[in-house]
């Protein structure tokens, strides 16, 4: 399916909605969600590695990454597109019923790596000034709601490490006051493949 396509049977499920703003509901994002389920599958939890898993995200960071790439601050080839035909109600909507899922583990720490990954992030590396992962992801990868954190245990290792890459280049640049672009900026590769591999083992 290509993105244009995509993007086209998208306006189709969702149709226009109007300008009137309400909080988002968990039934009509489910009826939004059609498309979506391609790359994250039926309930949030994407089959592909490469793909995010969305169930139980924080609404607040759904709806806040969707508003990254609808104003072009965050480009992805399939996700550009596709938020660019999104009224705000449906990221409300989109927001409201992908948090309301139940995650499932992407799958194992690989035990080559569970030693590094677990102890950048409890601890960071103080050598190299990178605070722990757990003072803004808490302690089991949680995240925080209030402040937009997302929850990150249990997430696909490559699509982690694909992320920490992208803020590590610059490309990825919605992070405030570039805080997670200056901690991937100081990591080695071997440190990012160690943590996402943590994580995509969190329970």
């Amino acid at each position: 399916m290509t993105a244009k396509f995509a993007a086209l049977t998208l306006v189709a499920v969702l149709g226009w909605t109007g300008s009137v703003h309400a909080a988002g509901t968990v039934e009509a994002g489910q009826a939004k969600s059609a498309t979506c389920m391609a790359c994250h599958g039926m309930d949030g939890n994407s089959a592909n590695p490469e793909w995010p898993s969305l169930a139980g995200q924080h609404s607040s960071y759904i709806l806040k990454q969707l508003k990254h790439f609808k104003a072009g601050e965050r480009q992805n080839l399939l996700m550009s597109p596709m938020a660019m035909i999104l009224a705000d109600q449906d990221m409300e909507d989109l927001a409201a019923f992908y948090a309301s899922q139940t995650p499932r583990p992407a799958g194992e720490t690989e035990p080559s790596k569970l030693q590094r990954g677990q102890n950048i992030y409890r601890a960071g590396i103080a050598s190299k000034g990178v605070p722990s992962c757990a003072g803004c992801h808490g302690p089991s990868g949680q995240g925080i709601p209030g402040a937009a954190f997302p929850m990150i245990g249990g997430q696909h290792a490559v699509y982690a490490a694909i992320q920490l890459r992208s803020y590590k280049s610059g490309d990825r640049a919605t992070d405030p006051n570039s805080m997670m672009r200056t901690i991937a900026s100081r990591l080695t590769d071997e440190d990012i493949d160690a943590v996402a591999s943590y994580l995509q083992g969190m329970r």
